[in-house]
Formats: C-alpha cells, sequence, structure tokens
C-alpha cells in the first residue's frame, strides 16, 4: 500500500493517505537511522528512502556547524558516479572547505550560483551544472577579484569554493529527487520532513525549487476572458474617501471573482481596465497603468491598510522606505471589511507570481519570512524601528551592572534597582507604545501596574512579544489571500527574499534585459541615436528617473 501511495494520484490527492504516507516516512527514517548505527547497507532501501537518507544526513551537517560531521559514505560513492572521476569528492576535501564556511558564506555562494549557472527558471540542466563546476579555480589561493560582490567568500582558498559548489549541487541533485513526494502542504510542526527541508531552504538552488513550483502554476492556471473594471481615476485622484481609491474600486469588483481569474499564464491580463470619461481602450496600457496607481494606493496612507515604517517617520536607521501592515488594538478584532482587504492585497501577489506582471510594493523583511511561516526576529524589527528596544535594553543593561557591583543583599540590589527605575523612568508601567504612536497594555490593567525590579523581566518579556506579534493578524490575512491563489506548498521552499522578488521584479532596472527585449521600428541599435539614447538612460538617468520613463513609455517600472 505504501508503494502504491507514491506512485497512484489518486492516492496523493487523499488527505487521509497524505496523513498516512507522512507518518510512514517518518517511520522508515527511524528504521534507516537504527540500521546505519549497526553498520547495515542503505542500497537494500528505495532510491527515495536512499535520497531522502542522504538529504537528511546532509541537512543535519548544515544545521549543526558547531557539532563533529558524520559524513554518509554513500555521500561520496554516488558523487563519483554523479559528477564523474575527475570532479569526484573526498572526505578530506569536503571537511577542509566545510570549515572555512559559515552561514553568511552559505548564503552568498548560493547567490553565486544561482547568478552564473546559467541554468534557465524552470530547468533543472546537470550538464550545465557540470560545465559551471569545470570553470572554477581549483588554486589553493583566495581570489578576491572573482568573487569581489560576495565579500564572505573573498577570503577563501579557490579550491574550497569549488569543493562547495560541488557539495552544494550534490545536495540540491538529491533533493530534487525527492522533492516531488514531500508533502509540503502542511504549516509548521505537523510534518518533521517537511519541516527539517525548509529550514535549508536557503540551501536551494532556485532552479530546483522553482521547477517544481512553475510545474504547479502551469497545472493550475487557467486564461478565462478578463472582467471589465471601470476605474473613476478623476474620483481616484481626489482620494478623500479610501473608497475612492484605485485600489478599493478594484477591490470591490474583483473580490467575487478571485481567486480563480487571478491565475493566468504569464504576461496574461487578470482585468480590463476603463477609464471612465476617457474612451480609452485597454490593449494593455491602461492594464499596467492600473496595477501602477493600485500599488501607489498600497503604500499610501489613503488607504488603513498600511503605514511608513517608524524608521521612515523620522528619517533614521535603514529600510525608511518600506511600510508596515496597520496597527490595531490587540484585544480588539480586526474590521471584516480590512481584513478582506488585506486578504485582496494577498490576492494581487498571487496574481504578480503568476502573470509576471510584478507589483511596486516595499514592504519589510519581516512580512515576506512570516507568508513563508519563517521566523521573525528581533533584527527584523529593528530593521524598521531602530528604536525599538532602545530603552529596555538600557535598562537590562543597567540592572547588569547594578548587579554586578553590588556585593550586598538581594534586597539591596532590589532597593538599588528600584531606585534605578525611579530615577530614570518614573512613570514605566506595563504597557507599549505600538509602532503607530499608540499606547496598549501588555497585560489586563498594565496602565496601572509600575514596573520594577521584580515584574522587569516578565515585563521585557511582554514587551517582546509584543513588538514581534504586531503584524502578525494583519499578515496572515495577506497569507490567506495569497495561498488562496497560488499552489502554497511548494512556495514555503523560497526564501524571503526570492518570495519579494517574485511579486515585486527585481527592484531594480535591469538595463541589459531591457536592450536585449527592445524592438526598434525603422532604426537599429547601431544608429547613433538609438546608442545616445542607451548612453543618457544608463548613464544620467537616477534609477527613479529610469521608473518614471518606464512609467511614461509602458505604464509600469517593473
Amino acid at each position: 500500500m505504501f508503494i502504491e501511495s507514491h506512485i497512484n494520484e489518486m492516492y496523493l490527492n487523499s488527505f487521509a493517505l497524505q496523513h498516512f504516507r507522512r507518518s510512514f516516512m517518518h517511520l522508515e527514517l527511524i528504521q534507516i537511522e537504527r540500521e546505519k548505527q549497526s553498520a547495515s547497507s542503505l542500497t537494500q532501501w528505495s532510491p527515495f528512502m536512499k535520497n531522502l537518507a542522504i538529504v537528511f544526513d546532509l541537512i543535519n551537517i548544515l544545521a549543526n556547524k558547531i557539532k563533529p560531521c558524520q559524513w554518509p559514505e554513500i555521500f561520496f560513492t554516488e558523487s563519483k558516479e554523479i559528477l564523474g572521476e575527475n570532479l569526484t569528492l573526498t572526505k578530506e576535501v569536503v571537511e577542509t572547505a566545510h570549515s572555512h564556511f559559515d552561514r553568511t558564506a552559505d548564503d552568498q555562494l548560493i547567490k553565486f550560483m544561482n547568478q552564473n549557472m546559467k541554468l534557465a527558471e524552470n530547468a533543472w540542466s546537470h550538464e550545465s551544472a557540470i560545465d559551471f563546476i569545470k570553470t572554477l579555480s581549483n588554486e589553493s589561493t583566495p581570489d578576491s577579484t572573482k568573487y569581489a560582490s560576495f565579500t564572505s567568500l573573498c577570503n577563501i582558498p579557490s579550491v574550497c569554493i569549488q569543493t562547495r559548489v560541488k557539495f552544494f549541487y550534490l545536495f540540491n541533485y538529491f533533493l530534487a529527487k525527492i522533492l516531488p513526494r514531500i508533502d509540503f502542504s502542511v504549516p509548521p510542526d505537523i510534518s518533521f520532513i517537511a519541516d527539517r527541508i525548509r529550514s535549508i531552504r536557503h540551501c536551494i538552488l532556485f532552479a530546483v525549487k522553482f521547477e517544481i513550483f512553475s510545474i504547479a502554476l502551469d497545472k493550475t492556471a487557467n486564461d478565462p476572458d478578463p472582467s471589465n473594471v471601470n476605474f473613476d481615476i478623476v474620483k481616484a485622484s481626489a482620494a478623500e474617501k479610501p473608497e475612492n481609491t484605485m485600489f478599493y474600486q478594484a477591490y470591490i469588483q474583483l473580490q467575487s471573482t478571485v481567486p480563480w481569474i487571478f491565475r493566468r499564464s504569464a504576461n496574461e491580463r487578470a482585468w480590463k481596465a476603463k477609464y471612465v470619461g476617457m474612451f480609452s481602450d485597454d490593449q494593455g496600457g491602461p492594464y499596467r497603468d492600473s496595477i501602477t496607481r493600485i500599488c501607489a494606493d498600497i503604500c499610501s496612507t489613503r488607504l488603513p491598510l498600511f503605514i511608513l515604517c517608524p524608521n521612515g517617520r523620522i528619517n533614521i536607521g535603514s529600510n525608511r522606505d518600506r511600510w508596515i501592515p496597520n496597527v490595531f488594538p490587540p484585544n480588539r478584532s480586526i474590521p471584516i471589511d480590512i481584513k478582506s482587504q488585506y486578504r485582496f492585497v494577498g490576492q494581487l501577489m498571487g496574481m504578480a507570481i503568476y502573470t509576471k506582471q510584478y507589483l511596486d510594493v516595499r514592504f519589510p523583511l519581516l512580512l515576506w519570512k512570516q507568508l513563508i511561516y519563517e521566523e521573525v526576529t528581533i533584527e527584523d524589527i529593528e530593521a524598521i524601528d531602530i528604536s525599538s528596544f532602545s530603552i529596555i535594553n538600557k535598562m537590562e543593561e543597567n540592572i547588569r551592572k547594578v548587579k554586578t557591583l553590588n556585593t550586598c543583599n538581594d534586597d539591596d540590589v532590589n532597593n538599588n534597582g528600584d531606585y534605578l527605575f525611579s530615577s530614570i523612568m518614573t512613570e514605566l508601567t506595563f504597557d507599549v507604545v505600538s509602532s503607530t504612536g499608540q499606547s496598549y497594555e501588555l497585560i489586563p490593567g498594565g496602565f496601572h501596574i509600575p514596573i520594577n525590579t521584580a515584574n522587569f523581566e516578565d515585563y521585557c518579556m511582554h514587551y517582546r512579544q509584543y513588538r514581534i506579534k504586531e503584524f502578525h493578524r494583519q499578515i496572515e490575512f495577506i497569507r490567506q489571500g495569497l495561498y488562496s491563489v497560488v499552489p502554497w506548498a511548494y512556495m514555503t521552499l523560497f526564501t524571503a527574499h526570492e518570495l519579494e522578488e517574485a511579486v515585486c521584479g527585481k527592484g531594480y532596472i535591469d538595463i541589459e534585459m531591457l536592450k536585449r527585449h527592445m524592438r526598434y521600428k525603422n532604426d537599429n541599435v547601431s544608429s547613433p541615436r538609438i546608442q545616445r539614447f542607451w548612453s543618457v538612460f544608463s548613464e544620467m538617468f537616477s534609477e527613479e528617473q529610469r521608473k518614471l520613463f518606464l512609467i511614461f513609455v509602458w505604464g509600469r517600472s517593473t
């Protein structure tokens, strides 16, 4: 029955049997681990389970850099057959290379591989990968010129980089064999296997994850006649009320037909834009223009959905152009219409992934991370609010100093600590100032509970918990909308940055790509005026000016 469930699509579509497959697979992994300890061979297992065992051994090595590595012998045996005699790996060279890499270096190496392996987006080519590996130097000295854009790789010996590239290629080779049979349709903490693979999503080459994701996109895409959406751009230009915005006009007219009309093939329009009183015939221009205007509404105060992040409002720190979800009282429900609009934002993201009509929205990393079930950290909050934890960090530091310097008993420490609180923060209570500047209680009655040394740790815990979860509900509704459109299971293999690029594009104008796709009427790329145009566009225009130019001639900047 288990074998049948691996190959029969009817079984794959059964929720009960999907649960059975997950459970059985977990048991097989446990059995493999036991047999490995008794020196039994993996050769008796099916190719799928053998590859799964190899992948899990490699995940354990990647996830536990501190512990001694237990490299699976079968990995090196298989490497000879896959890479060939001249590129085969040995345990010694792999361990040497492994010692040079940390998480940052691995991330940069994967980025380097994605950029330079020349794999088609949806084609996992073994031949292309081998050709790429052969171009890498095996010198024992670093190559700071070749890796100038990857600072963590500049001081690593070239031979170690080549070895690490082989390692990651083999890891992805084995992973690509098992991915189609792993159930990623479950949220975190349900499937041990899915969770372990998601934990190293940053080590999965883009071509590997996109190949399986694009198959799912192709199977679910449909191209019915696009709906007509009437836009009153005069009313939208005034936008005295949220209901007048282009976003809201689209939301009202499309909400009953999504998500299915957003699952369209690449470059297909999801709707036809009719501009009231403008007599426009939408051949693509008004549609692209409407998306640009909708995105401008999303990242604005014209809607109650998003606000400029604190760093942007006080003009300090990084990510000053990022818009965060608006904040709502934590002890009250978010209004139903607002929930629905957040879902519509997520559905627009799904449309962008299908059609590659990218959205010009500027959200922080924490939003993209939550969309793929990745943990939001304190560093993510500080990236959009540099002062978010400054007060409690300073208070914790002062308390530690008092406890370190004080040689008296605990009562004296508490007394000195209370004096510290009374002298620095005389009115500090169990409340928090949100990202909008509003104050909320961290616990019931928190406005009336003063902070002292006895409850300060509890206060810090509640404070950090609030800041990390401040946008959780809002982003959850966005995720519901996104996942209602796209086959989201394999999307959880993408990193936050990859998801952002899938929705928003590269974030900059790719001039070389524009040149490749440019068509000239009664002219050619070699003519003097065309040469002058590209010279001005690439050398004299700022990034913002390039975007404005594209909006003028094409209706979109992404």
